[in-house]
């Protein structure tokens, strides 16, 4: 029993110590394809982890045929976690492979942000294009709109999308959503909509617009037709990729699954002229979404097949708060920690809201019908297709991201030994650690007051067996507890460059089959200085 206590004791306290990874680290003996490959990243916004069929063949649904086609002629990684749980840090972390607070990007740009991503900040598109490639990007960049920091200026020679969210400016017939929005003001100018939203939570002052490299091409756009959009010039850009003989980056970033939401009318609610039942607009929208990742996977399997590596995975949990239209965090429901809003997935560092849907397709070099529950971070993009290409990123800056070629090419089952989750609007600061994960557990570092709370959450009955006594026995709680009272728990924060002393661990959750256990200390630390990494 004081054996098992401390084996645990051992590895929390590395939990507690951050790894520094490089991008050199988990490809040492990766084979290069014999030519450069293309690339193509899909990102989902908005999406749940239970919102892929393969992830949850049980519910036997059918909304994603050709995801589920992608994931059965490549890989699934299932324990593939977004960066951060919302939209501006994610992203910025998938192009840099950098945490938030190292790359600068903690919080969402709004629409009225003057700045962006950093410009001492290197992205993946950047060195890919210094390596020969065509990038080109189609969707929402998110990551600063004005001047220098728009989506031409860091590495794509082509773009097409919306600066921001779908939900950040008007547009004339606007998509479901959780208050309706209005359209925007038909009396004002034609771009700038001055009248304001009766809704708090819309923005209706700026028409949404459309932009093609740096020009506006549509004002507000048309929500309905922009999938159409999307998917005709992905497939002309892949298609165009073979006659130019230059292998190329293509970054998808989705409207999908975001509020609001535009999938296309049954012909009888188009010919009626009514909204259809609201609870089949998320099912719609998903399958609107998929037929494009069909028409992607197609037009890439019709011209370079064998050298095309197409990697989907989402920018973080669904916005639960948005009830009908949002998405499914699969068997990942806890409610002990939620945003302000009240739920558990978007915004918090609770498994719903980083864990999403993730495929690695490459025919010929990602075994089929495989998967992996390596822990992976959608910061290991970054160093995984660099290392492809064959190109080594500057040296003059860490990187947090690790090259996964190993494991999507030869089935290694490593991955991050420690992966950090960010607080990402829940509570707290932005940016601030708030989650660290190592193999099987998870603990949650929260400052503040309280009791000792001991909780085992049932995410679905037949999966639970008496975890509480199985995973938490109470000399493990009592030993844990004791041990970090009388000597202490140091944890050197490198996201906050302060060493932070809590006199108490403060949560670990075990992983087992989906089935958990909660153990909470709430004790208020004292944070004095430390070295910035």
């Amino acid at each position: 029993m004081a054996e098992g206590f401390t084996l645990f004791l051992l590895s929390g306290m590395l939990m507690c110590g951050l790894l520094l990874h490089t991008v050199s680290q988990h490809g040492a003996n990766v084979d290069k394809p014999s030519k450069k490959p293309n690339f193509i990243i899909i990102l989902a916004d908005d999406i749940g982890w239970g919102d892929l069929d393969a992830n949850q063949p049980e519910e036997k649904a059918n909304n994603t045929p050709y995801l589920n086609l992608l994931a059965e002629q490549g890989q699934r990684l299932t324990d593939f976690h977004s960066p951060a749980s919302t939209c501006s840090p994610s992203r910025a972390a998938i192009l840099t492979g950098r945490y938030g607070l190292r790359n600068g990007v903690t919080h969402n740009f709004a629409v009225g942000s003057v700045a962006g991503l950093p410009l001492s900040e290197v992205t993946l598109p950047q060195l890919l294009q210094k390596a020969g490639y065509y990038t080109a990007m189609i969707g929402k960049w998110h990551l600063g709109h004005n001047g220098p920091y728009g989506p031409i200026n860091r590495g794509f020679d082509y773009y097409l999308g919306i600066p921001y969210s779908n939900d950040m400016g008007c547009t004339d017939l606007p998509g479901y959503n959780l208050p309706q929005c209005p359209a925007c003001d038909s009396s004002g100018p034609q771009v700038i909509r001055l009248k304001r939203s009766v809704h708090g939570g819309c923005y209706s002052k700026v028409g949404l617009p459309l932009i093609e490299n740096s020009s506006i091409v549509e004002q507000p756009l048309d929500l309905w037709t922009l999938t159409e959009q999307y998917k005709s010039t992905a497939t002309r850009i892949i298609r165009n990729a073979r006659e130019r003989g230059q292998p190329y980056l293509l970054y998808i970033a989705l409207a999908h699954m975001h509020v609001p939401l535009a999938p296309p009318l049954p012909p009888e609610v188009s010919a009626a002229g009514r909204r259809p039942d609201d609870s089949k607009v998320y099912t719609a929208s998903l399958r609107e979404m998929d037929s494009l990742v069909g028409a992607v996977k197609s037009a890439s399997d019709d011209t370079d097949k064998d050298n095309t590596l197409i990697w989907f995975t989402g920018d973080n949990g669904p916005w639960e708060q948005k009830c009908q239209f949002a998405g499914s965090v699969g068997p990942f429901m806890g409610k002990w920690q939620t945003s302000r809003g009240g739920g558990s997935a978007k915004q918090t560092t609770w498994e719903g809201g980083h864990r999403v849907p993730t495929v690695a397709y490459w025919p010929g070099r990602i075994p089929a019908n495989t998967s992996s529950s390596s822990l992976l971070s959608g910061m290991d993009i970054f160093p995984t297709l660099l290392s492809l290409a064959g190109v080594t990123p500057p040296s003059d800056r860490r990187y947090d991201g690790i090259d996964a070629t190993n494991i999507l090419l030869h089935g290694e089952q490593t991955g991050h030994e420690f992966l950090f989750h960010p607080n990402s609007g829940a509570a707290g600061t932005f940016g601030d650690l708030q989650t660290v994960r190592t193999g099987k557990h998870k603990a949650f570092y929260i400052t503040g007051t309280g009791h000792i709370q001991a909780m085992c959450v049932q995410n679905q009955s037949h999966y639970i067996q008496s975890v509480f006594i199985d995973v938490c026995p109470p000399w493990w709680i009592d030993g844990m507890h004791n041990y970090v009272k009388s000597s202490g728990l140091s944890v050197f924060s490198e996201h906050n460059s302060k060493r932070l002393h809590f006199s108490s661990f403060l949560l670990i959750v075990h992983y087992a089959a989906f089935r958990y256990c909660h153990f909470a200390v709430f004790y208020k630390p004292r944070i004095t200085s430390g070295s910035v990494i």
